[in-house]
């Protein structure tokens, strides 16, 4: 299927629903408690950030700069679900064979968040450089939705796959987190001759085993826990038992919360905001950056109830070739493996539990930074993939097959 250029375009009958919907919002009260965080989203952020939305902050401006961005939309065939018309953006560098990189975001991320990284994968000097493509995974931004039950893993990777097919790149390399980690994971198991490498800034991993990896097992055996460690742990017990219950809600009953979420932008924009405060690094948020990221989800093609879907299918739905999800936390073979640590991450491992999931030839540590890297601090992740696939580093030259892309791609506006 050819691809089509295509432009953003929230109808004005959707900007005035929206109004509409948000002047006539009803909100709850709250305790008077030192801090309003421990309960979520407190009261007085929300109303501000309701009323900006409403009076004050300029969707047609936050469009024409996402218009900016090549943006196409092409029908991607998958096994038993047929066509899906499918959105993404496909920045090509200007040095013809540049390395193809499928950016794969999560929930409640977006294609938005591949933006920051643009500009740092054109290549200059030594500095490697990519053909980057980033998808809205279907049910998210102006995908289609998918309205048949089963959409699992398998599906979200064969249509990324195929995406990266479709536009002549036979052999690729990934890069994701959140759902973009279990997405490209499933990638390179299930196609391990097209996905060469992958680099992930979520990393999910259990303990080595003395019967799946002895000498792993044996260096957790013998080495203590570092400080970094502990404060890891602490970490995830902070997510598991105070910030995980949108998981229990959404991998059970979405379409329960879905009716909230489709009509109510302020219930949207509460249960996003939380996750944008709460699983970032003390970054400092911009009434607009919020608005434009609760936006996408808001004036989906799919809407926005559609997104959290992922969560009961990938739970629920065991595919012909991935039983689970926790297979993408275990040995994948053949695709190199790049992994980024940061502090604020949802889960933070140690190195030794992080070796576990395949062939790790490229890690990092960062002193700060949270679960949306490529948004936080997009020039940790630029880096990695420059080390990672320039010239001396472990992958350089692992994507031989560079010929074919798309022609038709215009330049972004960086």
């Amino acid at each position: 299927m050819a691809a089509s250029p295509y432009n953003i375009s929230v109808s004005d009958q959707a900007l005035d629903d929206l109004r509409e919907r948000l002047s006539i919002a009803k909100f709850p009260d709250e305790l008077d408690a030192p801090n309003q965080w421990v309960y979520g989203a407190p009261l007085a952020d929300v109303r501000r950030l309701a009323q900006y939305w409403k009076s004050g902050f300029e969707w047609r401006k936050a469009e024409a700069k996402l218009n900016e961005l090549p943006n196409f939309r092409r029908a991607i065939s998958v096994d038993g679900y047929g066509d899906i018309n499918v959105h993404y953006v496909h920045q090509r560098s200007p040095i013809q064979n540049a390395i193809p990189l499928l950016f794969c975001h999560g929930w409640p991320g977006s294609f938005e968040e591949v933006t920051k990284l643009l500009p740092l994968l054109q290549g200059d000097g030594d500095a490697p450089a990519f053909h980057v493509v980033a998808p809205s995974l279907p049910n998210f931004g102006f995908s289609d939705a998918v309205k048949k039950p089963g959409f699992s893993l398998e599906y979200y990777a064969q249509t990324c796959h195929k995406l990266m097919l479709s536009l002549g790149y036979h052999e690729y390399v990934t890069q994701g987190g959140d759902w973009g980690l279990y997405i490209t994971r499933a990638m390179g198991l299930l196609y391990p001759d097209h996905c060469k490498a992958s680099h992930i800034n979520m990393i999910r991993a259990f303990p080595p085993t003395f019967t799946k990896n002895p000498i792993l097992a044996l260096q957790h055996a013998l080495t203590p826990y570092t400080e970094a460690d502990k404060r890891g742990f602490a970490r995830n017990q902070w997510f598991n038992v105070q910030g995980s219950s949108y998981h229990h809600q959404q991998r059970t009953r979405p379409q329960t919360l879905g009716f909230a979420l489709a009509d109510s932008p302020v219930a949207l924009l509460a249960w996003i905001y939380e996750k944008l405060h709460d699983w970032t690094d003390e970054y400092p948020w911009t009434d607009d950056e919020v608005l434009t990221w609760v936006s996408i989800y808001w004036f989906s093609t799919a809407g926005p109830a559609a997104s959290v879907r992922i969560y009961y299918e990938v739970n629920n739905s065991p595919s012909p070739h991935i039983e689970n999800r926790e297979r993408m936390s275990k040995w994948i073979p053949h695709v190199k493996l790049g992994m980024a640590h940061f502090p604020k991450e949802l889960s933070v491992m140690p190195k030794t539990w992080a070796r576990t999931m395949g062939p790790v030839v490229y890690e990092s540590t960062y002193d700060r930074g949270g679960h949306f890297a490529a948004w936080e601090r997009p020039e940790c992740i630029a880096q990695d993939l420059q080390k990672m696939f320039g010239k001396g580093g472990p992958c350089y030259g692992i994507v031989r097959d560079r010929k074919g892309y798309d022609k038709s791609a215009p330049q972004a506006k960086l």
